[in-house]
C-alpha cells in the first residue's frame, strides 16, 4: 500500500507525516505524532473520548480520515495548556473533582473548550448539550458540568 504525505498544524506547529489510505486521525495522532491525549474508546464514535478540534470545531478523531485534515489545524488536549500552566478548564476540572478514572477527561475537556470558544458564558443546559456526545461512567456528570460552569465564570462557583 502506498503512503500518502499529509501536512497539517498540530497544536500550533506544522507537522508532516505519511499515512496509509484509510488511516483515521486518532491513529495518526497517537502512533505517528506521539500525542497520546486523544484516547481510543469505542472506535465507533459513540463515547467521545477521542474528541479533537479541527479548525476550532469538535470532531471524533476515530471517525475522521487523517487525509481530511490536510492543511488544517488540529488541536488536542496537549495543546490547550500554556507551557506548564494549566488551561482554565483543566484547573476547573481539578478544582471541581470532575475527573475520577480520567478516561473521558480529554474528550470532555475538548468538548467544553469548543463550547467556551464559541460561547464564553454558557448556561447549564448549553453545557449539558455540549458534553452530550461524551460518555462518563464515573462522575455522574455533575462535577463535569460544574467545572465547565466554573471555568466560564473565571473559577467562581455558579448556582
Amino acid at each position: 500500500m502506498t503512503k500518502t504525505p499529509l501536512q497539517f498544524q498540530h497544536n500550533g506547529r506544522d507537522v508532516a507525516i505519511f499515512v496509509d489510505g484509510g488511516t483515521n486521525l486518532l491513529v495518526a495522532l497517537r502512533e505517528l505524532i506521539g500525542d497520546m491525549t486523544p484516547k481510543f474508546g469505542c472506535g465507533q464514535g459513540g463515547c467521545g473520548t477521542c474528541s479533537v478540534l479541527i479548525d476550532g470545531e469538535l470532531h471524533l478523531s476515530c471517525l475522521t480520515l487523517a487525509e481530511t485534515v490536510a492543511g488544517r489545524s488540529v488541536e488536542t488536549l496537549d495543546g490547550i495548556k500554556d507551557g506548564p500552566s494549566l488551561h482554565p478548564l483543566q484547573r476547573a476540572f481539578a478544582d471541581n473533582f470532575a475527573a475520577q478514572c480520567g478516561y473521558c477527561t480529554p474528550g470532555m475537556l475538548m468538548a467544553a473548550k469548543a463550547l467556551l470558544d464559541r460561547n464564553p458564558q454558557p448556561n447549564r443546559a448549553e453545557v449539558v448539550e455540549a458534553i452530550s456526545g461524551n460518555i462518563c461512567r464515573c462522575t455522574g456528570y455533575e462535577p463535569i458540568i460544574n467545572a465547565v460552569l466554573a471555568a466560564a465564570s473565571g473559577g467562581r462557583a455558579r448556582a
